[in-house]
């Protein structure tokens, strides 16, 4: 306090207003400094003492509508080119928890998020969140009303996450204290898209995480009967030219990929010729960015975490990592993933027009792949998305959303609209979408349809939603993986509140009503394909724990077009076999069990398990089977530094009439993380999979082999037993000072066992193939 008294003694500054959240003091004045200040972590500045003050926290989760057990003061100012926020954390009740983690990997740790929402839509922001020694990790939020975790807690009343892809360029420092945690923050006008009014309003909101006691504070006492939690941000007014100056931003890369293989003359290696490639982003206007990049490279930092897909009608999705798609890829988001970056493989050039103009939303991405992503080999695919937006009154919008892949002679396009109107705690989102398909000269069309409603309220609530697609619908630049069927969810629930501190702080109950129907059976005699009741518990628990269980009562009807390369071999009268069509069962009950169990953010140490047993569809032979499905996770931090991060998966299914096995795989993942300093890590990643398969059969029915089309062969082969074993390492050295601008060497090695299925003498695991990659790129901002 000494050092603010002095400095309006004598006569430097006067300070600035106070803005008490629960008091409802949401509208900002913020000052506006022609001062810059160094980002050291320290609010020592004479600036500090004129900027607005931001007070009066109420907890958001678990519990809303009480004050914050722990106080927070943020300070906010703005300069010509840039804005500055303060965060004084007080921690009175327990330990701050700290880490020199990654970027976007402070999700253990204590932090702060700010949101601001620079067009004052009341549907998206641009959040930057930073832990307690200001690691940084950023994303866009846009609101779509969709639920995250598991789909056996998704029921749970929460806020949406933001997606932490894209990386945004802004300072910041953060030291503990003897109160808690103080942080500095400074965001420079360069990296925010904005309003093209001369004097700014934009939405704000500052929420905080406590990791000791589990609770997220917010500034704006928000609510959680509500459709939207940026809709209740408070503002900044007043803000006034806003210099962003000229955004170029150029980001030339070189890289270098040698993979080597075991070749008839040994172990061969190819590739490592250093490729030139790069990227530049230009801020046409305040609030409309333009993308292009030749030649790019795409090499990841790390590789995809293994995945077992046990419903084989379920196609595995893969997040989007790869810096040029991120840079705006909340303008791409549309119901149904109609818009799937990752099906653009690796182009030989790109070009992409992002941001606001008209009061309309834009992103527009246009693509030429390589040849290999092709069919035939011999064309570049060609993309084009279009993704367009507009606000509707204050937090709703419509949408529309166009794209093409053109590859060669054949083609698919899609067009739709949708929207999202919200009011209150409730909300309703719709499209109708159709698609144009034309393959080896033959064209056919198909519609799409979607619609639900939420009802978001604190104590009850449910959601409703109906959709379906023709079975010709196809959207090859999206992410649907499942037409020709008709859908309809009915999930009412319940939300009971303990008192802050108590033992238990929240159980949400909710019953999942869910049927599925062949598209052209929708409501008729026919029956549902598949109908699952779903009755699940969710506990939140003081400190942070959280656990669940479920019982799901399914039947699930006989997919024929799983099963279309499967055949039966039967004995024939008078000796010999027949080959002939597997039918199934027309039907298969399932009654299965769910546990669940996260522990709080520990300072040290964290976990997670899931687990599922009874009786479910044994897919490899389609029959009821015993399922057991487990996944634990463990993440461990014995320093600030060195984290250690493992997880199990086991999946395995048995013969309910025998008990015998038919299928089990074990998948261990273990990744060490050492963060030398901010920019530098050094990662070790390994893998583990075993998985075995004894031969099918149809069980339940014939007890005849199963046969499966082998293309190899050209005919149909019995499904014979396998006992598959893979391991794969990865190491990895980083240097990423900013984003754009990084060093990345690494080496990745995968072993199998058998090397060879034809030659049984070959056992153990034995390296397989293997690769070499540098990455060195630079972000120059002029």
């Amino acid at each position: 306090m000494f050092l603010p008294l002095l400095l309006l003694h004598l006569g430097g500054t006067e300070p600035g207003e106070v803005y008490n959240g629960r008091a409802g003091s949401l509208d900002v004045h913020v000052p506006r400094l022609e001062g810059r200040v160094s980002v050291d972590g320290t609010l020592a500045e004479p600036e500090w003492t004129r900027a607005a003050l931001l007070t009066g926290f109420s907890q958001f989760t678990p519990l809303d509508g009480v004050p914050a057990s722990d106080s927070t003061e943020v300070l906010v100012w703005y300069a010509p080119d840039a804005i500055y926020f303060g965060v004084r954390a007080y921690e009175a009740h327990g330990q701050v928890h700290a880490t020199l983690a990654d970027r976007d990997k402070i999700a253990t740790d204590d932090f702060v998020q700010i949101f601001l929402s620079t067009f004052d839509d009341g549907r998206q922001a641009t959040v930057f969140a930073v832990n307690p020694f200001g690691v940084q990790a950023d994303g866009a939020l846009v609101e779509t009303g969709s639920t995250s975790g598991n789909g056996f807690n998704n029921a749970i009343v929460r806020r949406e996450a933001a997606d932490l892809s894209p990386d945004f360029v802004f300072e910041s420092k953060g030291r503990l204290t003897d109160y808690g945690y103080e942080v500095e923050v400074r965001i420079p006008f360069k990296s925010l898209r904005f309003q093209p009014d001369k004097e700014q309003r934009w939405g704000i909101n500052i929420t905080r995480q406590v990791q000791h006691s589990g609770q997220e504070d917010s500034w704006v006492p928000a609510r959680r009967a509500s459709a939207s939690f940026l809709a209740q941000s408070g503002h900044l007014v007043g803000l006034t030219d806003l210099q962003r100056g000229l955004v170029l931003d150029l980001n030339p890369s070189l890289t270098s990929k040698t993979t080597g293989r075991p070749g008839a003359n040994g172990w061969r290696y190819s590739g490592g010729g250093p490729e030139l490639g790069g990227s530049v982003r230009w801020g046409i206007t305040n609030n409309l960015n333009l993308n292009g990049t030749a030649n790019p490279d795409f090499s990841q930092v790390e590789s995809d975490a293994g995945q077992f897909q046990f419903d084989p009608r379920d196609e595995l999705f893969f997040s989007e990592k790869r810096p040029f798609f991120l840079d705006g890829s909340e303008q791409f988001t549309t119901p149904n993933q109609l818009i799937y970056t990752r099906r653009i493989v690796q182009p030989v050039a790109a070009v992409k027009l992002t941001g606001k103009a008209f009061g309309t939303d834009i992103g527009l991405l246009s693509a030429v792949d390589d040849r290999a992503s092709s069919a035939s080999g011999d064309d570049h695919p060609v993309y084009n998305l279009l993704r367009l937006q507009r606000d509707i009154g204050a937090n709703s919008r419509l949408g529309v959303v166009y794209t093409d892949r053109i590859e060669g002679g054949n083609s698919n396009r899609v067009a739709g609209v949708d929207s999202r109107l919200v009011r209150g705690a409730y909300s309703a989102q719709l499209q109708v979408a159709g698609s144009r398909t034309t393959t080896a000269g033959v064209t056919a069309t198909a519609p799409l349809f979607f619609g639900r409603l939420i009802a978001n309220g604190r104590t009850i609530g449910f959601r409703a939603t109906a959709d379906g697609s023709d079975p010709d619908f196809r959207a090859r630049s999206g992410f649907f993986t499942r037409p020709g069927y008709s859908h309809a969810n009915f999930q009412p629930r319940v939300s009971l509140y303990g008192k802050s501190g108590s033992l238990m702080e929240n159980l949400t109950v909710d019953l999942n009503l869910d049927g599925l129907y062949r598209w052209d059976q929708f409501a008729t005699s026919a029956g549902m394909q598949e109908e699952k009741v779903h009755l699940n518990a969710n506990l939140i628990m003081y400190g942070g724990w959280h656990a669940g269980a479920s019982v799901l009562t399914e039947h699930f009807g006989f997919p024929s077009e799983v099963y279309a390369e499967y055949r039966l071999e039967l004995p024939r009268a008078g000796g010999g076999a027949d080959t002939v069509s597997f039918v199934g069962r027309p039907s298969i009950p399932n009654k299965d069990y769910v546990l669940t169990l996260d522990t709080p953010e520990f300072a040290q140490f964290s976990g997670s398990l899931f687990l599922l047993w009874g009786h479910d569809e044994n897919f490899y032979e389609w029959a009821s089977g015993r399922i057991l499905w487990v996944q634990l996770a463990l993440d461990w931090r014995p320093t600030d530094k060195l984290r250690f991060s493992g997880n199990y998966q086991l999946n395995q299914v048995n013969r309910r009439t025998d008990g015998s096995l038919v299928n089990v795989n074990h998948i261990p993942r273990l990744k060490i993380e050492y963060q030398a300093s901010r920019p530098i890590f050094i990662r070790l990643v390994g893998e583990y999979t075993s998985q075995r398969q004894s031969a099918l059969r149809d069980d339940t029915r014939t007890d005849a082999p199963i046969l499966i089309f082998d293309p190899a062969v050209g005919d149909f082969v019995r499904a014979a037993p396998f006992d598959r074993k893979s391991f794969r390492g990865d190491v990895l050295f980083s240097y990423q000072p900013t984003p754009g601008t990084v060093l990345f060497a690494g080496y990745g090695s995968t072993l199998r066992d058998p090397i060879d299925p034809t030659d049984p003498r070959i056992t153990g695991l034995r390296r397989s193939d293997d690769g070499f990659f540098f990455k060195m790129s630079y972000l120059l901002r002029m």
